[in-house]
């Protein structure tokens, strides 16, 4: 395999964090210390590898603070979960007024489907991203353990694995592949249901409301996805189903945002020839005007102005050392798992 490998430690000291904050944008948002400028310099390292369903990241950082907000979560959309195991250093992250402290010894479970914000000291990290999808039947764990500390057993053997995963990487071929992500996928899976949810007495329904977010993203496409045809294949009123969304701004508005981060995606992919009609065409929109004006008041921008912005980001990690197939971290998030 080979890595995207990014250093900020060659760049002129005022430079750095800029060239981070760019870097990892997909991610975050992100802000030095108060007691720190960008002419103090921010030394960072990252190597991220593809292992086609999953990625490992490792990084070293200096400290700073993070914010993945409600409007990111709308412009970057991807809805994976990650889990970061620090080897030095500390964070703090906070997800709905709930605060989790990672420290080496831990690991720290989140989504990126859900805001939060907080910061770090220096560090060095390994960080693993999955998609949600990789669970299948299993994805309701993820937002029940969101913002979770694993520790225990489970947590150690998981962190033992990753650990023999790392010193292999450079010399992992294809064939390796589908059998490391799914014994990662399995362990993780074991590591979340132990966890003890800070929200367990709000879990009742998840696993319904699983089988409808699968079933929606089954039959994204198609003009008969309607609230009708979904209480239908999940046998409910449609009462049910619509307290079931209440918290998402209704099931038309989830289905419709479901299509607008799949015709996201599309238009963020610099392989994709697509036009734009086709695009929208295949997100299940009937309209490119209905397409179009759905999309800016989701995003903010045009389905062009995604399309540029994903080509000039694109264009501006590809150097001249870097293989023509080889994409941005930004690219191997979006499109991972897809």
């Amino acid at each position: 395999m080979k890595p995207i490998e990014f250093s900020t430690r060659d760049l002129p000291k005022k430079q750095q964090f800029s060239a981070w904050q760019s870097y990892m944008e997909t991610v975050a948002e992100y802000r030095l210390p108060d007691d720190k400028t960008p002419e103090d310099g921010f030394p960072a390292d990252h190597v991220a590898w593809n292992l086609g369903s999953v990625i490992i990241a490792q990084q070293r950082v200096a400290a700073h603070s993070y914010r993945r907000s409600a409007a990111k979560v709308r412009a970057r959309p991807i809805d994976h979960c990650h889990i970061t195991i620090l080897r030095s250093g500390r964070s703090w992250t906070e997800v709905d007024g709930y605060v989790a402290q990672n420290e080496p010894g831990k690991a720290v479970f989140r989504t990126l489907g859900h805001p939060y914000w907080g910061r770090i000291t220096d560090a060095e990290a390994v960080v693993v991203y999955l998609p949600r999808d990789l669970f299948g039947d299993s994805a309701a764990i993820l937002d029940a353990a969101n913002n979770s500390i694993l520790s225990g057993n489970l947590a150690h053997l998981l962190d033992d694995y990753i650990n023999s995963v790392e010193t292999s990487l450079r010399s992992l071929v294809a064939e390796d592949l589908p059998g490391i992500v799914s014994a990662l996928r399995d362990m993780v899976a074991m590591s979340l249901t132990s966890v003890k949810h800070k929200h367990a007495t709000e879990q009742h329904g998840i696993g319904l409301m699983e089988r409808a977010r699968r079933n929606i993203r089954q039959h994204l496409a198609s003009p008969d996805l309607t609230p009708e045809s979904l209480c239908r294949e999940l046998g409910i009123s449609r009462t049910r189903l619509y307290q079931l969304f209440e918290p998402s701004g209704g099931v038309l508005h989830y289905i419709r945002r479901k299509r607008l981060l799949v015709a996201h995606a599309s238009l963020s992919d610099p392989a994709n020839n697509q036009r734009i009609f086709e695009i929208a065409e295949a997100a299940g929109f009937d309209t490119p005007a209905n397409f179009s004006r759905a999309f800016k008041l989701e995003f903010g921008y045009s389905p062009r102005e995604a399309r540029e912005h994903a080509a000039a980001e694109h264009s501006a990690y590809s150097g001249a050392d870097t293989p023509d197939d080889m994409k941005s971290f930004g690219d191997w998030l979006t499109a991972l798992g897809r």
